[in-house]
């Protein structure tokens, strides 16, 4: 008898701890925290929760109110690869010398270990569904782009019947591809017909296969780049009275240095009508619509299999766009404002900021050590950013950001680096290191950047100053290495 009640204490003894044992490992795989990293594809902060009074975006507005949204974000190239290779690597484009949309990053620094790579050493699955590295858009769409294979253990690529309805895109511009016009389409169908919508249906897919493992997942969305293209009910949206041409001082372009317009938007408008301009705004933020429907398809994914617990969100777009400004500026590739800062939020199920807005400068470069540190990973690398936890619990603490972008121009058989420093205050921006221009704004009194003070007297102090933070942090060089001029 005592013999077998002793027996009993320790089998009991050994379940217990065996279950406890179980406990924790299930603790600790718990800990662990998946990553949505949601990229959208030349989206501007034209978002209800960044104060657009037209824009319909309940799942843009409802990410903010989850975690914390960066009213100040701002990319390092106003342009799609370079914007995606700074994000994916953490470093800036003059340490990977990619400016225009065909050089790899890792003809320059091939050892790198990417953001997706550092969670594919420790033991994350890690798969991309989508746009994540550049794409040219639409003709890519389908295939695996300029992806960078060594960042995934899976890709998925889906295509939709905007690929095979491009003949039914009304272009604009009708010398330019639909690529780089104007261009829109009121598509008929459901939304999981297109690529974005079978983009979100296969992240889902993802998400549930997926659950019960740490995974990082990212997820590129192709609009709203054009074509505009998305189903005639989120056109029907937006009625074309409700859409205005953006203000502008008549006056405004006589102050910009001809460098700092695009070299694809010299014109105002590109020569269009007011209509038709409004007709190409009224479809931008269709797509936009469109695809606030798709990341509210994610959210809910998330919630249906209870992991908004243990899952980071992070949403960013490559850059901002312009639609209109400064009397008739379109796209991207500029260096003020509309161009330069994009959308950025981040949801982490501890943060004590979530629901709150932060007006600090970021840098789309923070996201990395951002991402990492809140997972507890660490990188063979040291990305050129900082991380944003602090601001992740207070959000509007005194953080004094500065934020870098910079461009390169074809220029007129000689090509023209533009460079750009954001602060609290103002921003200043020169051409060649100043031999092609400079400009001056001072953001609190002229936050559209109408009234260019590089020039007036009394602001010399002010200039030099930030002068030498550009000299500090972004070179100024026009690259030797080989680019293509025609691809910029």
């Amino acid at each position: 008898m005592r013999l077998n009640t002793i027996a009993l204490i320790f089998s009991s003894l050994f379940i217990s701890s065996c279950d406890m044992f179980k406990d924790e490992t299930k603790k600790d795989k718990k800990d662990q925290y998946n990553v949505l990293f949601i990229a959208v594809d030349d989206l501007t902060d034209n978002l209800a929760s960044y104060g657009d009074s037209i824009a319909i975006t309940p799942n843009f507005d409802r990410l903010a109110k989850m975690g914390v949204q960066f009213n100040n974000a701002y990319c390092q190239v106003p342009l799609c690869n370079p914007s995606r290779a700074s994000v994916l690597t953490g470093l800036r484009p003059d340490t990977m010398k990619v400016y225009d949309l065909d050089a790899n990053f890792r003809d320059v620094v091939p050892n790198t270990s990417t953001l997706p790579q550092v969670f594919k050493e420790n033991g994350y699955w890690v798969g991309r569904v989508g746009k994540l590295y550049h794409y040219n858009v639409p003709a890519a769409i389908g295939t695996d782009g300029h992806d960078d294979p060594a960042s995934w253990h899976e890709v998925f690529n889906p295509k939709g019947r905007d690929k095979d309805e491009e003949h039914l895109i009304t272009n604009a511009e009708p010398h330019r591809k639909i690529s780089a016009a104007l261009s829109w389409l009121r598509a008929d169908g459901l939304d999981t017909e297109q690529t974005d919508g079978m983009i979100a249906t296969e992240a889902i897919n993802q998400i549930e296969k997926h659950k019960d493992e740490p995974f990082f997942l990212g997820v590129g969305f192709f609009r709203p780049h054009t074509p505009f293209v998305a189903p005639k009910k989120y056109f029907d949206l937006y009625p074309i009275e409700n859409i205005g041409i953006p203000f502008a001082p008549k006056d405004d372009r006589e102050d910009i240095p001809y460098a700092a317009l695009a070299h694809n938007n010299k014109i105002s408008n590109y020569g269009l009508t007011d209509s038709v301009c409004l007709e190409a705004k009224q479809a931008y933020y269709a797509t936009v619509s469109f695809i606030d429907a798709q990341i509210g398809r994610l959210l809910d994914a998330l919630e249906d299999q209870a992991l908004l617990e243990n899952t980071i969100i992070v949403l960013w777009s490559d850059h901002g766009y312009h639609l209109g400004e400064h009397q008739g500026i379109w796209q991207k590739r500029t260096l003020f404002e509309e161009s330069a800062k994009a959308p950025l939020f981040i949801y982490y199920p501890l943060a004590k900021g979530n629901g709150m807005k932060s007006d600090q400068i970021v840098e789309f470069i923070d996201m990395y050590p951002t991402i990492t540190e809140l997972c507890g990973l660490k990188s063979s690398i040291n990305p050129h950013g900082k991380s944003l936890s602090p601001l992740l619990d207070a959000p509007n603490q005194n953080w004094n950001g500065t934020a870098y972008t910079q461009v390169l121009r074809p220029g007129a058989g000689k090509p023209v680096m533009g460079r750009s420093v954001r602060t609290n205050n103002w921003r200043f921006t020169d051409w060649n290191e100043g031999l092609e221009g400079e400009e001056l704004y001072d953001i609190l009194n002229d936050p559209y950047e109408f009234n260019n003070l590089a020039e007036e007297p009394g602001y010399s102090k002010i200039k030099s100053k930030l002068k030498l933070l550009l000299n500090d942090n972004v070179s100024g060089k026009v690259p030797t290495t080989p680019f293509n001029p025609a691809r910029l």
